[in-house]
């Protein structure tokens, strides 16, 4: 029998639970100033007792205090049982550094709520993010203790720890610091799961100390049973009952209670509020960002610099659609709504990505070993990637077009430019189609759809076209770059 699917509602109660259970922190700014304690609370400071007293190396310690207070340590993700950052040393490629923490059992956990909902100034505490000592340091104990913080690390050093998770231990404290909630989600459980449990907490002991203080006029009657019932309650006792208790005399049918009140709709409640208006944007960067190096590992379920390079992509997308986004349209106040990026078919954007992710021409073992892997993965050669890469740095979209297809322009321009080639003394060359070529110099200039001049160069004789230089509008300009090379 197959189980039924969770409803949306439950899904998305499912994401938001995972979500709850997995934050992620930028890049703490580099600390400057006085070098004294490097944690500013004394739950901080108890995180890193816990690390000193278990280090087997102090020089290590003073080496990762300098690598966190200098920057050295990158994106910070928290999990429950787990932290993991990378770390940027002395190699081109940081380390991946991680610590490890016990999480509590559920009945520690259920303790440990109960003693936050006892004592409503300690969820005060949290919520002003301060963590009081009688419950870090009560029944369950959440701060860690002398080998409770299990460090690793993808380098070669096999100090516990290294530098590294060091490093990565010493600017926890400092997350520590700005929020209590972070060391609790070390420990099994999110902000918002917590809040929530102790919501319903606190709404059952209100309850209870409710029905515990009533006074016995407020308390239910116990119901009398009746000859031959069967335990229901006589209809001629209910109605005295009821009288009594409304004031009226015996036998007398009370006035029917009014209904509860239900309240006011919120949009009603909210329709006359002013709204504050939403804040400027932030200024745009003049270039888009790139993203941090990934570290290597065996088993990754990807290449660390294939994701690098889809993410450089990724930013560099994001900036030119948030730049044509800012920029209106000529006559009008308002911006362009088409995307700068048409949709491409595979092939092409393959190219794409390849060209724009490495942007310089030359051939390095990087882009060799992305060339055969691109060629097996679209059925071409090296070659054929090569020279679609150089086509698209060319013209983009139009050069990669005129590298492998072929038009006839209509009469105009293309038919102008020989008379204009030949004007400035340079070389005649032979039209063919939209190409215009001299095969035993080895020169040629394809024209564009763009209306502008493509130039291309092969060995003299050969026919083995490759793109060489930038477009330009002037076949005169396009030609003689082209010779000077």
């Amino acid at each position: 029998m197959n189980p039924r699917p969770a409803s949306g509602r439950a899904a998305a109660a499912d994401r938001l639970a995972r979500a709850d259970r997995s934050r992620t922190f930028p890049p703490l700014p580099v600390r400057t100033g006085a070098r004294g304690l490097f944690a500013e609370s004394w739950w901080g400071s108890a995180w890193l007792d816990a690390l000193e007293t278990t280090a087997l190396d102090s020089a290590r310690l003073a080496r990762g205090r300098t690598y966190a207070r200098d920057g050295h340590v990158d994106t910070i993700n928290v999990t429950p049982g787990r932290i993991v950052a990378t770390v940027r040393g002395s190699r081109p490629r940081p380390y991946s550094a991680e610590i490890r923490l016990r999480t509590l059992t559920d009945q520690e956990w259920d303790a440990l709520l109960d003693a936050v909902a006892a004592e409503p100034g300690r969820l005060t505490a949290l919520l002003a993010k301060k963590l009081p000592p009688a419950l870090a340091e009560g029944e369950v104990r959440l701060l860690p203790g002398p080998g409770d913080l299990v460090p690793r690390c993808s380098c070669p050093d096999h100090g516990r720890p290294c530098k590294h998770a060091a490093a990565l231990c010493f600017q926890v404290a400092r997350l520590l610091d700005a929020d209590p909630f972070v060391l609790l989600l070390m420990r099994g459980r999110g902000e918002r799961e917590l809040l929530d449990a102790l919501s319903r907490r606190n709404a059952a002991l209100t309850a209870r100390e409710a029905r515990d203080h009533a006074p016995a006029a407020d308390r239910p009657a116990p119901y009398r049973r009746g000859p031959g019932t069967g335990g229901e309650p006589q209809a001629a006792d209910t109605e005295q009952d009821s009288a009594a208790a409304s004031g009226g005399a015996p036998g007398e049918r009370p006035a029917p209670a009014e209904p509860p009140s239900r309240g006011v709709p919120a949009r009603s409640a909210l329709a006359g509020r002013p709204r504050p208006s939403l804040p400027p944007p932030l200024p745009l960067p003049p270039q888009p960002g790139r993203p941090p190096a990934l570290p290597e590992g065996d088993g990754l379920p990807f290449d660390p610099a294939t994701l690098e390079f889809l993410a450089a992509d990724a930013a560099s997308r994001a900036h030119a659609c948030v730049t044509a986004a800012r920029t209106p349209v000529p006559g009008t106040e308002h911006p362009a709504v088409h995307s700068p990026f048409p949709a491409l078919p595979p092939w092409e954007d393959a190219i794409r990505l390849t060209a724009t992710a490495h942007p310089t021409a030359g051939l390095t073992a990087t882009t060799r070993a992305l060339y055969r892997d691109l060629a097996a993965a679209t059925g071409r050669t090296p070659t054929d990637v090569a020279r679609a890469v150089a086509a698209w740095r060319q013209g983009g979209p139009e050069g990669l077009v005129l590298l492998d297809t072929p038009w006839n322009p209509p009469a105009g321009d293309f038919d102008r430019a020989r008379s204009a080639l030949l004007a400035a003394d340079l070389p005649s060359l032979r039209p063919r189609h939209n190409h215009l070529s001299d095969p035993d110099r080895g020169i040629q200039l394809r024209f564009g759809h763009d209306s502008r001049w493509y130039p291309y160069e092969s060995e003299p004789g050969a026919e083995d076209w490759w793109p060489a230089g930038p477009a330009d509008p002037d076949p005169v300009g396009a030609l003689t770059t082209l010779l000077a090379r």
